[in-house]
């Protein structure tokens, strides 16, 4: 099968329409994105609505980070155009990012502050209502209550991961972005994942996230994209693939 003939065609086999909400949370319309003249987006087209958890996959290099980043806001694209909400990134950068939150690679995080100190300092940034409360409240709910007064330099690699999704989640955003958001974590952590992306979406939230763990992606997704040198090549309704067929085709896009 020829991958690359099922990129963005509803007609294909390998492509199915999913019967959506009318108006998308949020919109990408022909994005590309270059650094020093080498295109690492080319034309990315997607909508993703209300209560949808998409998986992105492809091998590193594809474009996957940068997509996200260039969702959240945190580089610019290099054409096309992105809303959220109905909000354009570009003219209303701002707002947006009140209704984005990022797990990341990178925390975000300050090492020299306590992880309460580091929750409300970004309950302020977001204009939080009673951040302090929301604050105390998170760090309970990723089960860091115990340590909400310890540096976050003290941190193992878990507990900043759950830290994160605390900040990620403290402003109750309508759009979560995930970059392999297991990243250092247990098996209670991922049941806690499992958990809040419940939580999330049962809040008419969505979320985008990358993983390279197949079975993962096909568990916890509704949608499964597949990247190959900055283009969608595949995409296709989680309900409609097993395993084995999505073992197949992420092999033969990615080689």
């Amino acid at each position: 099968m020829n991958i690359q003939s099922t990129s963005q065609s509803s007609s294909s086999t390998e492509n199915e329409t999913v019967s959506s909400p009318a108006i998308p949370t949020v919109q990408i319309t022909n994005l590309k994105k270059s650094f020093t003249l080498r295109p690492i987006l080319r034309g990315i087209s997607l909508e993703i609505y209300q209560g949808e958890r998409i998986a992105l996959l492809g091998a590193n290099g594809t474009g996957k980070t940068t997509l996200l980043r260039t969702i959240a806001g945190l580089t610019q694209p290099g054409k096309g155009i992105i809303t959220i909400c109905g909000l354009d990134s570009t003219r209303d950068a701002q707002q947006i990012r009140r209704l984005v939150g990022f797990v990341a690679h990178q925390p975000y995080l300050y090492e020299e502050l306590t992880a309460q100190e580091n929750l409300r300092f970004f309950a302020r940034m977001y204009a939080v209502e009673y951040g302090t409360e929301r604050a105390r409240e998170l760090l309970q709910r990723v089960g860091l209550e115990r340590h909400a007064q310890e540096r976050v330099s003290t941190f193992s690699r878990g507990m900043v991961q759950r830290l994160a999704w605390a900040r990620a989640l403290l402003h109750a955003p309508r759009l979560l972005l995930l970059d392999e958001p297991d990243t250092g974590m247990d098996q209670q952590g991922h049941e806690l994942i499992n958990t809040l992306l419940d939580e999330h979406t049962r809040q008419g939230g969505c979320t985008l996230f990358t993983t390279h763990q197949l079975e993962r992606a096909l568990q916890v997704s509704d949608r499964i994209i597949i990247l190959a040198a900055g283009c969608i090549v595949f995409q296709r309704s989680t309900a409609t693939l097993n395993l084995e067929t999505l073992q197949r085709i992420y092999q033969e896009a990615t080689r």
